[in-house]
């Protein structure tokens, strides 16, 4: 097994100033060390796993991370900083800061060590020593496990332990049972969407808590080192549960009938002992929450967030919505794009070619188009079954996806189009809880998720779609489309502002990817306006990479090395529309960045409207362009976007003070011109 971090990936001296330019530098040495294979393409995906949360601990450190195509092999860089470095922590910046890089598939043995190492960092001697040495080597050999942690001559002190003897002592006599003078026990589960670091430290967290007053803690860490259920008997013996997790907890039903108390990972990581204590509470109210039955939640990204925005209805909504959307936007991707192709082959109208099953001749290019818009068509038939699928599946697990599939299919049958999907998903899911909550008899539980829950559930679904709300919906659908298919003049310029400024707002975040849901909806069942739709978001978003891009290229001055490096990735990001591009300037400078690519967004989304462009391709940016309808013009309206937002970022930037020193320079600049621009 090659080791996890060298020398040669330890920098004692970072000089970093931001976030982002310690994760270029510490890659950089990954790169040189031939373990990252695209500088640009890793960087990337850092920054969208740093959007998804901030990596900041409390304890001065810093774990940027993520999964990532671009490594060849899991690796782990250190760097410390003299100054700190802000990752979002609560406590201030980081001075230590590890980089940590995972291949795509990454092997459990190499997980396994990267989560002991997370589970180390709540060692107070462990990261005092790191504070300390002064060799590259021992400092690798230290993080490796390869030596042992020095003495520092104080008693560690666990995360969330209490501050003195006195303190502790009281925890500990209050955490036996009054019962039968049994410690109280609790289990927990801790996840992250990466499940590489944070899931391992907040379990490392909550167990010293555990420790340090008198509790049993045992946890289930679902990270990706692997997934070792707890013992049923010890679930049992348990007097109360904690979830700390920003992912679904797989097969929730475990822990039916305990108090629970359900926080996101960072929570587990910070604030264990309170945590410890508010379980405690629960169990002597006799607070049992109801917790569904089913298996696995949904993947990674689905259920993110604390547990305190989870007890948000809105916020809720949003998260089933997008469960449902995210996976059926690969069959948009592939169904839209093969369809697209058929039309740049056979023209338009190709749709009426009888069935390639039957009528196929192999040198006629017809056929060919005939069969892409055929298997095409196919992957369309499933947009809205999935949709009201996985959004069901969001709710309420996988007794919720028979259900879900069948309501979204009706929806189809009655004409209620995407709406009749977003609706039956979201009826299957509020069935199969409901049912969930009815008491069974223990012989029955075996067979509810895989029989009785989705005969029922689909049953009623089925009578509500048919009977009750399809029509309606469909009425409702029609309407849409009829409003959309007569929009002109300022209402078409209207909505493709709204659409611009919500693509570009927050660049991947929740109202980019409800403007994107929109539109990726309504090629559902294409129509004229629904088409023009796609196109405006499409053009949109492809602007805020674009002129960021644009804006490094013609003020070089006004940004950092590492953005002016970024700016050379953004051209390939914007064209391919990839807005998250545009994330690491964002990031830097929200002030100054999010409202021009705003500004931008909104002038193309309206130009692209007011020209009547056309798309029937979900994605693909500069490479479809030939698929679009009024060609020119749509790429005059993504120029025109891209030149307004790249002169309000120069304008923008441009009046800052010009004795501003950007941070990327610093190192490059004498130590008296930087004396002199503090000053």
């Amino acid at each position: 097994m090659s080791e996890l971090i060298t020398a040669e990936l330890v920098d004692l001296d970072l000089s970093a100033a931001t976030k982002d330019a310690a994760a270029r530098s510490l890659a950089e040495r990954m790169v040189a060390a031939h373990r990252v294979t695209d500088l640009d393409g890793f960087l990337a995906d850092v920054a969208a796993r740093e959007a998804q949360m901030p990596t900041g601990l409390d304890g001065g450190i810093g774990i940027p991370h993520c999964r990532s195509e671009h490594v060849s092999a899991p690796t782990l860089a250190f760097g410390r900083s003299a100054r700190g470095i802000d990752f979002g922590a609560a406590d201030g910046p980081a001075d230590l800061i590890f980089l940590i890089a995972a291949p795509a598939g990454a092997d459990d043995d190499h997980l396994t060590i990267l989560s002991g190492l997370a589970r180390r960092l709540m060692d107070p001697e462990f990261t005092a020593a790191l504070r300390a040495g002064d060799d590259p080597g021992a400092v690798a050999a230290l993080i490796r496990g390869e030596e042992p942690v020095p003495e520092t001559g104080a008693a560690p002190e666990a995360a969330g332990a209490p501050e003195d003897e006195a303190a502790g002592a009281g925890a500990r006599d209050r955490a036996v049972s009054p019962d039968d003078g049994a410690p109280f026990r609790i289990v927990a589960v801790t996840s992250c969407p990466t499940g590489i670091a944070h899931t391992y430290m907040a379990a490392e967290s909550l167990t010293a808590a555990g420790r340090a007053a008198g509790v049993e803690v045992t946890v289930e860490t679902q990270g990706s080192a692997g997934f070792s259920k707890l013992d049923p008997a010890v679930i049992a013996a348990a007097d109360a549960v904690v979830w700390a997790h920003d992912v679904e907890v797989r097969e929730k039903a475990r822990f039916r009938g305990k108090p629970l108390v359900d926080v996101g990972v960072k929570a587990g990581i910070n604030r264990p002992a309170e945590l410890i204590a508010e379980a405690r509470r629960k169990a002597e109210r006799g607070e049992i929450p109801a917790v569904p039955e089913g298996g696995d939640g949904p993947e990674a990204g689905d259920g993110g967030g604390s547990g305190a925005d989870r007890a948000h209805f809105g916020v809720r909504l949003r998260t089933y919505l997008m469960s449902g959307v995210s996976y059926m936007v690969p069959f948009v991707a592939a169904g839209g794009l093969l369809i697209a192709l058929s039309f740049a082959i056979g023209g338009y109208e190709i749709v009426d070619a009888k069935s390639v099953a039957d009528h196929f001749v192999w040198g006629q290019a017809d056929s060919w188009a005939a069969l892409l818009n055929q298997i095409g068509s196919a992957a369309f038939a499933f947009l809205v079954p999935v949709l009201a699928g996985y959004i069901a599946y969001g709710m309420a697990d996988r007794p919720a996806l028979v259900p879900g599939f069948v309501g979204g299919a009706i929806a189809l049958t009655v004409e209620a189009g995407f709406l009749g999907g977003l609706v039956a998903g979201l009826l299957a899911g509020a069935v199969v809880m409901a049912i969930q909550r009815v008491p069974v008899h223990p012989t029955l539980r075996g067979i509810m998720p895989v029989l009785v829950i989705p005969l029922i559930a689909s049953a009623v679904v089925g009578f509500l779609m048919f009977i009750v709300v399809g029509k309606p919906i469909a009425a409702l659908q029609g309407a849409l489309t009829d409003w959309l298919n007569g929009l002109s003049g300022s209402n078409a310029v209207i909505l493709g502002v709204a659409l611009g400024l919500m693509m570009c707002f927050d660049m991947g975040g929740p109202l980019n990817k409800v403007a994107y849901a929109f539109a990726v909806g309504g090629l559902a069942d294409p129509t004229d306006g629904s088409l023009k739709v796609m196109a405006a978001v499409m053009a949109a978003g492809m602007v805020p990479p674009l002129a960021l891009a644009l804006a490094t290229t013609v003020r070089k001055k006004l940004f950092t090395k590492t953005e002016r490096e970024n700016g050379r990735a953004a051209w390939v990001l914007g064209a391919s529309f990839i807005t998250e591009g545009a994330i690491p300037f964002a990031a830097a400078d929200p002030l100054r960045v999010i409202p021009s690519v705003m500004a931008g967004g909104a002038v193309t989304g309206a130009l692209s409207m007011a020209f009547g462009c056309t798309l029937r391709a979900p994605h693909g940016g500069i490479f479809v362009v030939p698929l679009i309808g009024e060609p020119f013009l749509y790429l005059l309206a993504i120029a025109a976007g891209t030149l307004v937002a790249t002169a309000l970022v120069v304008l923008l930037k441009g009046a800052r003070r010009t004795t501003e020193v950007p941070a990327g320079d610093a190192a490059a600049t004498a130590p008296e011109e930087r004396v002199g621009a503090a000053a």
